[in-house]
């Protein structure tokens, strides 16, 4: 299965789920951006990656707003060289609304994550012809305050589902990469690449995990890309 269609049936298959409040908006970029996705998926996704990078769900300035993981509208438009015409979710928050390439916030995690593909690899062609990332789970959560939700923070009823269809999106993905192996950025995004690649051809023993660089974290804030440069050094990626 190409990542293309893997995507399609993530995005499907993901509709099909109700969420109850506290979750009072769910965004699906793999729906209203599916443009800008699809153009990242078929430009940077062909097979034979040395590593696949897996995040947890898109961000309110990332993701959700350019439809690629990590996806800080500069990153994404300036360094990657992609842009498409973003449509509009179900429903919005007033607080967080959908303004596609033209969100003038940033986001963090993004710029820290591909500002260091940049800063390391140069061009985005040197990056992905050995790396690759994507998200776990391709749901954006917001409570009625507009405050972010994260997929772990879900009942049971509700996140067990969510992840039997991420888990099989996930294997799908790996299937196609075939990376050598395969790294989450934070460690709810091992745990879950753990759980989904059980069973599977794919080695346990090169699942492993790097600091998130999101803003809440102090140890990101105290230099992530030097933290995470060495957490690759050590399993020998890099």
């Amino acid at each position: 299965m190409s990542l293309i269609d893997a995507s399609r049936c993530l995005a499907k298959a993901v509709a099909t789920l109700s969420f109850a409040p506290p979750v009072a908006f769910v965004y699906n970029p793999l729906d209203y951006a599916w443009k800008s996705h699809a153009a990242y998926l078929d430009r940077y996704g062909a097979a034979g990656k040395e590593a696949v990078f897996v995040g947890m769900n898109p961000g309110p300035f990332g993701m959700a707003q350019t439809g690629v993981p990590f996806g800080d509208v500069s990153m994404v438009r300036d360094w990657m060289g992609i842009e498409a015409p973003v449509a509009q979710p179900n429903a919005t928050h007033p607080a967080r609304p959908i303004e596609g390439f033209n969100c003038p916030r940033s986001e963090v995690s993004g710029t820290r994550l591909w500002g260091w593909a940049r800063d390391r690899f140069g061009t985005p062609e040197a990056f992905f012809a050995r790396f690759f990332v994507l998200n776990y789970c391709p749901l954006a959560f917001m409570e009625s305050s507009g405050r972010n939700l994260t997929p772990d923070k879900l009942p049971a009823a509700e996140r067990v589902p969510l992840e039997a269809i991420c888990d099989e999106a996930l294997r799908a993905s790996i299937a196609h990469l075939k990376p050598e192996w395969v790294i989450g950025v934070g460690k709810f995004a091992e745990k879950r690449a753990q759980v989904a690649l059980k069973g599977t051809d794919f080695d346990a023993r090169r699942i492993g995990t790097i600091l998130h660089p999101s803003p809440a974290s102090p140890h990101a804030n105290r230099g992530w890309a030097e933290a995470a440069e060495k957490q690759l050094l050590g399993m020998g990626i890099l």
